[in-house]
């Protein structure tokens, strides 16, 4: 089957670079006000603002471009800040190779920009193009409709609001419904996921609107953009091929860090997986089919054991029909032709052992003084099947080395006849009178040895055909602990103000992403409530929303295991919905008991 690395988080591992951080040159004072001040209703005021100062080349007063990149879990409150008064800021993360992008999440602690682009590279740097436009105006900044009015614009004013005026996240979804992919492996999808730079232009500073409180410090204080984590989830790219990548260099690994170089399968080769491992170019290289599951595995050359490499030819290819294209490299043995499928001119074919055998070719061991290598091939000195010899006039034997009967004095020129009616002594030139000598036995004079290099070869070729049934390009994975703040079952009125639609016990069977959604098959073992989407005690599908601010998949739902599952339906699909909302809980006795109880005597 086709194979997909897991999703992780690009930016771990990798600092991203800003046209300015505060303190650079100096200590800057700045002010800011509390967080927990700005998470309640801006109208009643921002509070008594803090001021302190920022010094990069201080680590406990530093605000560092690498801090938006760190372990959210273990550096909550670690952030990037600009320096003060500048409007246009520029957020840089190169990548080393291409990578495949899913989302990107940036949560703000100073106040959301009203304008700003999300833009990638696909050539280390040198064009960019943009992946989406926010502003809090879009056609007056950008001159493009709003996604809330017009779906599938460019520009989106979802994420410009200044309020919450700290920890306002902006998020960019690479697939989306307006982005619909079938094969991600496709030229399509590559232009759409792959990159290897990723920028954020912030473009325009706006201020918390703190009605009612007056400022009391110089406002400049206030102007800067700070920014507490840069989130860019996606995976190494490897076309289909690979489940897992890993780094170049083993020296000083980091841990969760997305690893550029892919470990490949399907006999294919490369940092992406991209051609066909050295000995595998029969047919020409194909990604893996994220629709219909094909691995489209590279196919062996038929070098029979004489070869480390092939090289794919296209005329060969087409010669064949299109069955096979590969021809060997630098054929070992004493082998030689596409195949390494005959002998070198030089040595003759051993029929005691297999073509495959490093030693299937054996040196001819003609005798010099009596073989001759003017042959009709002029480079063979020995029939290449037999590994007879050519001889000169007058000698015999598999090897040149006597004469034939009749003639005598072996030597440069070959063998003088015999002045007898007979044989002869093939010393002395002696008459012999009988038949006491056995004849040799030799290739005919003047009998023509078949030129075996035109001759065709009658291996079979192998039928090659490819698993073409469908399956699903991928399954959701959790390569990092996900934290998901998940739904807990608390009062009675909590739990009917929530107004499920339905209550089931389910075992979670397996879970696939379907690229623009998530799908997870269950069978249901138990109806505790039901609303317009008939259930029955069977396997179906439920569909979870597909990402948090964490990047991760949550309600988390682990295969193999029982829950509690109450939540939505979409009556309109005869769809169950599962989102942050639903009460998603591994099964226990006890909780089954308490969800009945209060259906059936609490929500009235």
């Amino acid at each position: 089957r086709s194979c997909n690395p897991p999703v992780g988080n690009l930016a771990t591992g990798r600092t991203p670079v800003t046209l300015t951080t505060c303190g650079q040159n100096s200590t800057e004072l700045y002010c800011f006000y509390p967080d927990q001040n700005l998470r309640h209703q801006v109208t009643h005021g921002c509070g008594q603002p803090r001021c302190t100062k920022c010094n990069a080349n201080q680590p406990e007063n530093s605000h560092l471009p690498a801090d938006m990149t760190d372990d959210f879990f273990a550096n909550p409150i670690s952030w990037w800040q600009s320096a003060q008064g500048v409007h246009r800021e520029e957020i840089r993360l190169d990548f080393e190779t291409e990578f495949y992008l899913t989302h990107v999440i940036a949560v703000f602690k100073s106040p959301r920009p009203a304008a700003m682009v999300l833009e990638r590279s696909q050539d280390y740097g040198k064009t960019w193009r943009p992946y989406k436009y926010f502003s809090v105006n879009c056609t007056a900044t950008f001159g493009l409709q709003d996604d809330l009015i017009e779906e599938g614009s460019m520009c989106t004013s979802r994420y410009s609001d200044a309020v919450p005026c700290t920890r306002g996240e902006v998020i960019y979804r690479a697939l989306s419904p307006a982005n619909k992919i079938e094969d991600p492996y496709s030229l399509e999808a590559q232009d759409l996921l792959k990159l290897t730079n990723l920028r954020l232009l912030l473009l325009k500073r706006q201020d918390c609107p703190c009605h009612g409180s007056e400022l009391v410090e110089k406002p400049q204080r206030f102007a800067h953009y700070a920014i507490y984590d840069l989130i860019v989830r996606g995976s190494c790219f490897c076309n289909g091929h690979a489940e897992e990548c890993e780094a170049v260099n083993r020296t000083g690994i980091m841990e969760n860090v997305v690893h550029r170089k892919c470990v490949c399968r399907h006999n294919t080769a490369g940092d992406h997986c991209e051609k066909c491992a050295p000995l595998y170019n029969d047919q020409p290289w194909k990604p893996g089919d994220g629709k219909t599951g094909a691995p489209n595995e590279c196919k062996k050359c038929r070098c029979h054991n004489h070869a480390d490499s092939c090289h794919f030819d296209l005329s060969v290819w087409l010669s064949s029909g299109k069955r096979s294209g590969g021809v060997c490299d630098n054929c070992k043995h004493n082998t030689e032709g596409h195949r390494c499928q005959r002998c070198k001119p030089g040595y003759y074919r051993d029929r005691g052992k297999p073509m495959s055998s490093a030693e299937a070719c054996k040196p001819c061991a003609c005798q010099p003084m009596g073989s001759v290598n003017a042959t009709f091939s002029r480079s063979w000195r020995c029939h290449p099947k037999t590994g007879f010899c050519y001889c000169k006039p007058g000698v015999a034997g598999p090897y040149c080395d006597r004469c034939l009967m009749g003639y005598w004095d072996f030597g440069e020129n070959g063998c003088r006849p015999c002045d007898c009616a007979r044989d002869c002594d093939q010393r002395t030139g002696n008459c012999f009178n009988g038949y006491d000598n056995e004849p040799f036995f030799n290739i005919p004079i003047g009998g023509r040895i078949p030129d075996i290099v035109q001759t065709p070869t009658n291996e079979s070729e192998e039928e090659w055909k490819w698993n073409d049934h469908e399956q699903g390009f991928s399954a959701l994975r959790h390569p990092e602990k996900c934290v998901c703040k998940e739904k807990v079952l608390g009062s009675v009125a909590d739990f009917c103000q929530m107004k499920y639609a339905y209550v089931i016990k389910a075992r979670i069977l397996s879970a696939h992403d379907k690229g623009t959604h998530a799908e997870v098959v269950v069978k249901v073992k138990k109806v505790l409530k039901s609303g317009k989407v008939k259930i029955a005690r069977s396997n179906r599908s439920i569909y979870p929303e597909s990402w948090t601010n964490r990047g991760c998949t949550c309600p988390i739902l682990n295969p193999g295991t029982d829950y509690l599952i109450a939540g939505q339906e979409d009556s309109r699909t005869s769809k169950l919905l599962v989102n942050m909302n639903s009460l998603v809980k591994p099964w226990k006795a006890y909780l089954g008991k308490q969800v009945s109880d209060i259906l059936r005597t609490g929500c009235k």
